[in-house]
């Protein structure tokens, strides 16, 4: 009789808990974005805009669409922390604010999380079936990103090698 009683004053506890941490709610506005900043989708196919759209948007982009499960906690504050490292990480809706340079090493690391599997994360694509890249999708991906580079983070990193053998 003790041991249920316990049990069952753990349990409410756990729920008061559980209540109590819905009030902490995470801010589902995204940022605004200032047009100009933006990915360019001139010379895109509609595939890449949408494999781009339901794959890397989410938390790469200031067009995050927040699923039902944003709105419980602890789950929400774990998206939320997703979306904030993915925006700092890359943010295709500040695109042209980077430099050229920037902008192809961030090229260069997306073929490479694509090729390696990264990318999209699996904790997405457990809930998001239509983000899993077909070997074909993760192809035209990477098409797409390898002929927007300029191969100028590659220069900038056999530069530094050299001088560093000098």
């Amino acid at each position: 009789m003790k041991k249920y009683f316990k049990l069952k004053n753990i349990l409410i506890a756990l729920l008061i808990v559980f209540v109590v941490m819905q009030v902490v709610r995470i801010d589902t506005k995204n940022p605004a974005t200032n047009p100009s900043e933006v990915l360019s989708e001139a010379n895109m196919t509609p595939e890449v805009k949408n494999l781009l759209s339901v794959a890397c948007y989410d938390c790469h982009s200031n067009n995050t669409r927040y699923p039902w499960y944003s709105n419980i906690a602890p789950v929400s504050w774990w998206l939320q922390n997703h979306v904030r490292e993915g925006r700092e990480e890359l943010n295709f809706s500040e695109w042209n604010s980077m430099d050229a340079r920037k902008k192809d090493h961030k090229l260069k690391e997306c073929v490479e999380m694509i090729e390696e599997g990264e990318m999209p994360m699996n904790s997405y694509t457990w809930t998001h079936a239509d983000a899993q890249l077909t070997a074909e999708q993760q192809a035209v991906l990477i098409r797409f990103f390898n002929s927007m580079r300029d191969h100028s983070s590659d220069k900038a990193g056999e530069d530094e090698k050299h001088e560093s053998h000098e």
